[in-house]
């Protein structure tokens, strides 16, 4: 494998041998077009190509395979081999693709990974299949021109002026912190604004003078008004102020009996559900101190005496209790929601992942801010919670894993009325066999029952129960498949890259170092 140098130009091409393409070809063939592949045949007009990799860029990212024809365009007869048309169709066509996917994007994606693939054509002559990964961005990419593309199940679609807007504030882009509420400004000079003066060194608390300066207000229609972020900073009631604009400020906790919510005439709550308010400062603590108290309580299990304890480390709750305060989506009309379970914590935020963050990456990137102007403020509190400067993410599956407790799970819930980010904390201590399949899938893609007794010397039958195990604890999931025989499973942070590569099998970020 050879690589050339300068990929801050997106160019460079990452070229395989003959024998590491020819299996990924014959994989590449039986997997269906989806939200995340997507295959083209090299012509003189680039414009679906170019609409293509905008729609990947604006969605979850994906994978175009260049020099492959489409599935129904076969006829009666054809073998797959009959879709391999190569980048070599139209070799001018490709060279002026390339130089158009850095010209025509606005603003210009940040990165693309080339890898060139060998192999015999439908003529039988030799030539290359291309594959163009494009990844999820932290911005909206339009086709200048041609408007802003997203993906859909197989096929993309033009966004709206209202749809771009929205996904400007998804991205982060844009963040309701900076919105002008029309809110008086004497509904903010509070303890939480007295606190705040003193701990800077304010000596004139003067809210219609001190507040512009900030960038925490701003006139609209001649009117000086606070900004949302203010109101979150220094009311005393941010969640009641916002309830009138569709907006929702405050934190729930439920506390359960039993390992799931059971939706009957009488709930398994073992308390009336908690709502905390307050600004942010408050807000974020005692939250932190309600549940924490609540695990150092325990939990007695019914007719059995059994107590069970708790054994997350506290800065784990912590952070991730500030980070789900932080990172919202304030736009969305949904408070916050801690679910305390026998064996689990979660932590449910208003709002997807910002910027290109993905469960997937979430581990060694680390939050990035959507509201970095609330962010910036909250740290000039006296004790304030923010104090990782971007680290806490990381910090938390360490934590974690020192405890011997299984990594965090992030997963996105995009199908409920409003889409939340589910942040959670598994109570049961991680066997020394998951740390080796973990790290298995991680290198190798999707475990199997075979290669899972091969890691383990589990025989079948113990194999198949630590499997159905680690899918109840959420750890893991199982792939579509035709038969038990054939079932596949993978961490649901992977989902997406299973997605993006169907049966392929393999990640292309192992083969692309830029």
């Amino acid at each position: 494998m050879t690589s050339s140098t300068d990929w801050g130009k997106g160019l460079a091409m990452i070229d395989l041998s003959l024998a590491q393409a020819s299996d990924r070809i014959a994989k590449l063939l039986v997997t269906p077009e989806s939200r995340t592949l997507d295959f083209k045949r090299i012509s003189d007009k680039h414009k679906k190509i170019i609409e293509t990799v905008c729609a990947f860029a604006n969605s979850e990212g994906g994978l175009l395979a260049l020099g492959v024809g489409d599935a129904k365009d076969l006829r009666a007869g054809d073998k797959p081999q009959s879709r391999l048309w190569g980048v070599e169709e139209n070799p001018e066509g490709f060279d002026d693709l390339r130089r158009l996917l850095l010209q025509r994007f606005t603003p210009a994606l940040p990165r693309l990974h080339w890898l060139r693939m060998p192999c015999t054509l439908r003529d039988g002559k030799p030539g290359h299949v291309v594959l163009l990964r494009v990844e999820k961005s932290n911005q909206v990419h339009s086709v200048v021109g041609n408007g802003t593309w997203t993906r859909m199940d197989a096929s993309n679609r033009e966004l709206s002026a209202a749809e771009i807007a929205d996904l400007t504030y998804q991205r982060g882009v844009k963040s309701a912190e900076t919105l002008p509420m029309p809110v008086a400004l004497d509904l903010l000079h509070t303890d939480a604004w007295r606190s705040y003066c003193a701990t800077r060194g304010l000596a004139d608390a003067d809210l219609s003078v001190r507040l512009p300066r900030l960038g925490l207000a701003m006139s609209n229609d001649g009117e000086l008004q606070p900004l949302l972020a203010a109101l979150l900073l220094f009311a005393d009631e941010p969640g009641a102020l916002l309830a009138g604009q569709g907006m929702r400020a405050d934190i729930r906790v439920f506390h359960y009996k039993g390992k799931a919510v059971l939706r009957g005439e009488v709930p398994n709550l073992l308390l009336p559900p908690k709502t905390i308010t307050g600004p942010v400062v408050e807000q974020i603590a005692k939250a932190q101190a309600y549940v924490l108290e609540r695990l150092a309580v325990g939990l007695t299990m019914e007719g059995s005496g059994f107590k069970t304890r708790y054994r997350f480390p506290e800065r784990v709750i912590k952070e991730a209790i500030t980070n789900a305060v932080l990172h919202r989506d304030y736009r969305l009309n949904r408070d916050i929601q801690i679910r305390i379970f026998d064996d689990r914590v979660e932590v449910e935020s208003p709002g997807r992942l910002p910027g290109n963050l993905t469960p997937a990456n979430i581990e060694k990137t680390g939050s990035v801010p959507r509201n970095s102007l609330l962010a910036r403020h909250l740290r000039e509190f006296p004790n304030p919670p923010n104090v990782d400067a971007g680290e806490g993410v990381p910090m938390m599956f360490a934590q974690m894993s020192q405890a011997k407790l299984y990594e965090p799970l992030y997963r996105e819930q995009l199908e409920t009325a409003v889409p939340v980010l589910v942040v959670t904390l598994l109570n049961e201590e991680r066997p020394p066999l998951w740390v080796q399949v973990s790290d298995w899938i991680d290198r190798n893609g999707p475990i199997t029952n075979s290669r899972l007794r091969e890691i383990s010397g589990l025989d079948t039958l113990a194999a198949s129960k630590q499997l159905k195990q680690w899918v109840g604890q959420g750890v893991l999931v199982a792939l579509p498949a035709p038969s038990r025989q054939q079932a596949s499973y993978t961490k649901p942070e992977l989902m997406g890259m299973v997605e993006l590569t169907g049966s392929l099998s393999f990640d292309l970020d192992n083969e692309v170092q830029n």
